[in-house]
């Protein structure tokens, strides 16, 4: 028997990994992101912050998001006071995802919380919560991988993919994002 032969499953029959309030949660939040969140008008943060809430998001006082912002599950975001998610960021938040106070996280990024265990033939989901602590500046179209811890006061460069997890006042950059020096504030 040939190596692709026995890769091959028949996953048809396998039920999805979230329960069925999960996945009604997640209907009547897509119709209200359509309806109410993604087209108010872009200074209308209050409104937003609403809606997140009432969907079980833990929001602190003049959080920032943006109407284009994607937020899979909001009943498993936390962001501190003073956070924001800016334009087009991807919260895909099958796990708890953290942000601290006065953390921003730019346009275009993508914070991932689940993966799939590819040496299981049916490649069951995997969960790993992302925490962003306070004074975090995720720059323009970042990857965070599940599981990522990014410290108080890190800088996660511009077009960088963090897989690993980022220490205090530190700027990385890359893909993989690596350390390039210290975070030193003026003032």
């Amino acid at each position: 028997m040939n190596r692709m032969a026995r890769l091959r499953v028949d996953t048809s029959h396998c039920p999805s990994p979230h329960p069925l309030g999960n996945r009604i949660g997640r209907v009547c939040w897509e119709i209200v992101w359509w309806l109410l969140f993604r087209w108010s008008l872009r200074p209308c943060h209050a409104w937003r912050r609403m809606l997140l809430r009432a969907f079980g998001a833990k929001v602190g006082r003049r959080v920032h998001v943006y109407p284009s912002c994607r937020i899979w599950a909001p009943w498993n975001l936390t962001m501190g006071d003073y956070a924001c998610l800016a334009d087009h960021v991807d919260c895909y938040c099958v796990a708890p995802i953290s942000i601290g106070e006065h953390s921003t996280i730019s346009q275009y990024s993508y914070l991932c919380t689940a993966t799939h265990d590819h040496r299981q033939t049916t490649m069951p989901l995997v969960l790993k919560p992302i925490v962003i602590e306070d004074q975090v500046w995720v720059c323009a179209d970042v990857f965070v991988a599940p599981g990522i811890r990014i410290a108080q006061g890190a800088v996660v460069g511009a077009r960088s993919t963090a897989t690993q997890h980022v220490r205090p006042w530190t700027i990385v950059a890359g893909n993989p994002a690596k350390f390039i020096k210290e975070r030193i504030l003026k003032g």
